[in-house]
């Protein structure tokens, strides 16, 4: 079976999809032809479940090797060392993968990293944050060089300094010096070995998270019809108009969406605020027991100077992070974060369409 993608354009000749479900059935080449053939399906109009039932290949698999095989292109468009490109084309997908959120060059010189010392997937997703915020740092720390491993090092150093407890301070002191690069680096963190000055760091600012309690919060979006007189074609043509759960929002033909909000004083002085919808569990510093409720993420695009009590959403790589900057990043600042609101929780949804119910 010869399937043509939707988008001609962008596949150029068709794909024989048969054969591309056949080798992934069969398991043959490696992980990075599986993250092709995986991708190359989807762009051909297969869902990830049909992928599943013809091959095996998980969806949240298929979305890894995805993933992982973009990553490792784009470090070898960075260029590696042959060693590296030779290791991760036939394992380490998990690894690469968490890589996701860096630079191409940061994904290019990490990977070398984690190769170099060994280190499981656990271990990457550990150091990736670490390497990624200090990536927004305008100049490197004294001692520090740009490496990854002195990235990781200094993340392990200044929280070694905040401890006051000698044995947590020394595993925080032996965790830098097994990452450091940079033989400057490895004499700011011995000189802790001797320094037990505790040094208190500021601590993150809370989320403004507010949940949605009531009805009269939830106001509801109408179409506009126009102003009288109208024909009956003008009614006719006002698109059906139903709003999505949680939040209401409305999408019309195009791309885009209305979302209603209630008038609060701080979306009142926003200047030019947008809606983002991101899960609970997907923004920094929240519980770690956090679920994966939908929220929505109301930035003031008008408000782009840094300061360290707020949230932002920042420019990275050419996509977007929602981040705590402890100090003024080098990343362009897009907005910040003035409200995260939460779904309103209904317990039994039939209750408030019963009109008896409400009279009472």
């Amino acid at each position: 079976m010869t399937m043509v993608p939707p988008n001609a354009s962008d596949a150029g000749d068709a794909v024989d999809t048969q054969a591309l479900l056949t080798r992934l059935r069969r398991k043959e080449g490696d992980w990075v032809e599986w993250g092709q053939a995986c991708q190359t399906l989807q762009k051909s109009g297969f869902n990830p479940q049909k992928i599943f039932e013809e091959t095996g290949f998980e969806p949240i698999q298929q979305n890894q090797i995805i993933v992982a095989m973009q990553v490792f292109q784009s470090m070898l468009a960075v260029g590696v060392e042959e060693s590296v490109k030779a290791h991760f084309q036939h394992q380490g997908s998990d690894s690469l993968y968490e890589l996701r959120i860096l630079s191409q060059t940061d994904r290019a010189r990490t990977a070398e990293f984690v190769l170099k010392h060994g280190l499981d997937s656990d271990e990457v997703r550990d150091i990736v944050k670490p390497i990624k915020e200090y990536s927004y740092r305008k100049e490197n720390p004294e001692g520090f060089s740009d490496h990854p491993g002195d990235a990781v090092a200094f993340h392990f150093w200044n929280l070694a300094r905040q401890k006051s407890d000698l044995q947590a301070r020394s595993r925080l002191i032996a965790q830098g010096l097994r990452y450091v690069y940079s033989s400057s680096a490895r004499q700011q963190i011995e000189k802790l070995l001797m320094d037990f000055s505790v040094v208190k760091s500021r601590p993150a600012p809370k989320l403004p998270i507010y949940r949605l309690e009531s009805e009269t919060e939830l106001p509801r979006i109408l179409p506009v019809v126009g102003e009288l007189p109208l024909t009956v074609d003008d009614i006719k043509a006002v698109p059906l108009a139903i709003p999505e759960e949680p939040f209401g929002m409305m999408k019309f033909s195009g791309t885009g969406a209305w979302v209603p909000i209630p008038g609060w004083q701080v979306i009142l002085q926003a200047e030019d605020p947008i809606a983002l919808i991101a899960k609970l569990d997907q923004l920094p510093n929240v519980s770690t027991d956090a679920s994966a409720e939908s929220v929505l993420l109301i930035v003031d695009r008008a408000q782009r100077e840094w300061k360290p009590d707020s949230y932002f959403v920042a420019e990275q790589a050419d996509q977007i992070v929602i981040d705590w900057f402890e100090e003024k990043p080098s990343a362009s600042l897009m907005g910040r974060v003035i409200l995260v609101i939460r779904p309103k929780k209904i317990l039994d949804e039939d209750y408030t369409r019963e009109l008896w119910q409400i009279d009472e």
